[in-house]
């Protein structure tokens, strides 16, 4: 019998980490624009963090972030010259604009793609669709750049499809996993997949629309009878939930999430039940945890784990929670009282990803799930799927190459540039991408 596991494809946070605040509707980052940002503090936090799920003996891989400034986008957008000139000629026509093209956003994998895995596709392969992002500019940069990574990492069509980003701007506003969860009673039995979309609010918009959730549900050739599509509830939205994991997680045959995630709670948890009759449906009541509660705190963006050796629907999982968490105590207690009930979930992790989190990305945020046979893993390229002797060098790298301290208006000054791309240089060395970055091949 083919062995699956789940994989854990974080994003390596990139050089140019800072707080721009960019990103509307997300409150974290707005309340730090301006604010000093550590990039080295911030990549050696995620590497951290993926050495604790390393340490509980799961499946570990990364992205690579993605080279910025975005050169290309900002000779598209017209500035012209040496390297050097397009930094200065943008930084003082358009400061802003020049932001956007700085931002390290890439970090938060879990908007990098959707994801179905090869027992649940009619083809019987691995289905990746890059997300497109279309409601923010710095984000909607990405979406080539994440292709031409996926393509790279997983490159065998015996296993793997790859779909172009949909078309359509904002009418297929499509943000990744952050607004999709995969229920199963093992991750190499058929799953069940919960879409999630929103209508705006009436303070933030919508990032997500239902139509981009059912194109990449037919694209990935998913069965309509193990699909749903649900909608988030504009309380949760306008609370600040601007992706769906910011309220709830899916892992197996748990779901755990906030009672007031859904517009119709009665109706998506019937639906749930019905094409997932094995889910354990564990909630935070709304008098105990407030969604104000559990978005300072991401309580639930964490990342819900499926221990080794689990076992049969109904094992071990583990929560690994940012430290913002254990910090609140509503949420703390709440947390205490879910390990010790009779569920799955019995083992707690804290972890300090802080320099994320003033951003609005927690645990969750930083990571991209993806289930794998042993000869689908196989097939993937090893210099990105981590073990002891692979995460060493990152970390020296990020020693060698960040700032630990940057300042938004650091961003004008072209020394920043070429620090950044130097490092990223050095990156494609030790993973052997050759010329991989759009400012390797001008």
């Amino acid at each position: 019998m083919t062995d699956f596991h789940e994989y854990n494809f974080d994003g390596l946070i990139g050089p140019t980490h800072n707080y721009a605040g960019l990103s509307f509707g997300n409150i974290a980052s707005a309340s730090n624009k301006g604010a000093v940002s550590n990039p080295k503090e911030a990549a050696l936090q995620g590497l951290a963090k993926m050495r604790a799920a390393m340490a509980l003996g799961l499946k570990q891989g990364f992205l690579p972030p993605q080279d910025r400034p975005a050169l290309k986008t900002l000779r598209a957008l017209g500035f012209a010259g040496t390297d050097k000139q397009i930094i200065e000629k943008a930084a003082a026509a358009s400061p802003d604009l020049l932001a956007n093209c700085y931002a390290a956003s890439s970090m938060w994998t879990a908007n990098a793609a959707t994801i179905a895995p090869s027992p649940d596709t009619s083809d019987g392969k691995v289905h990746f669709t890059p997300a497109n992002l279309a409601a923010n500019f710095h984000r909607s940069i990405e979406a080539d750049t994440t292709a031409r990574t996926l393509r790279h990492i997983f490159n065998d069509d015996r296993f793997f499809v790859h779909h172009a980003p949909l078309p359509g701007g904002v009418h297929f506003g499509d943000e990744g996993a952050a607004n999709h969860g995969r229920l199963c009673e093992t991750h190499g039995e058929k799953g069940v997949h919960l879409f999630v979309y929103g209508e705006d609010g009436d303070r933030f918009p919508a990032r997500q629309k239902l139509r981009a959730s059912q194109a990449v549900a037919r694209n990935h050739q998913l069965d309509p009878d193990k699909t749903i599509f649900i909608e988030q509830s504009k309380a949760a939205l306008d609370a600040g939930a601007f992706h769906n994991d910011v309220v709830g997680v899916a892992n197996g045959n748990v779901l755990f999430l906030h009672e007031q995630s859904f517009a119709d709670r009665d109706a998506a948890y019937a639906e749930i039940r019905e094409k997932a009759p094995f889910v354990e449906i564990v909630e935070a009541p709304a008098d105990k945890v407030s969604l104000s509660d559990c978005i300072k705190s991401y309580l639930f963006n964490s990342q819900l784990l499926t221990l080794p050796d689990a076992g049969a629907a109904g094992g071990e999982m583990a929560l690994l929670l940012p430290t913002e968490s254990e910090s609140a105590e509503r949420v703390k207690t709440f947390v205490d009282e879910t390990a010790a009930r009779n569920n799955p979930i019995n083992r707690v992790v804290y972890k300090n990803v802080r320099e994320s989190m003033r951003n609005g990305g927690g645990p969750a945020c930083l990571r991209l799930r993806v289930v794998l046979s042993d000869e689908e893993a196989a097939a993937a390229d090893q210099h990105f799927i981590l073990n002891d002797e692979r995460i060493g060098p990152l970390e020296a790298w990020v020693e060698d190459h960040y700032r630990d301290r940057l300042h938004p208006d650091d961003l004008r000054d072209p020394k920043l540039m070429e620090e950044s791309l130097a490092a990223m240089d050095a990156l494609t060395k030790i993973l052997k991408l050759g010329a991989f970055y759009d400012f390797q091949k001008i």
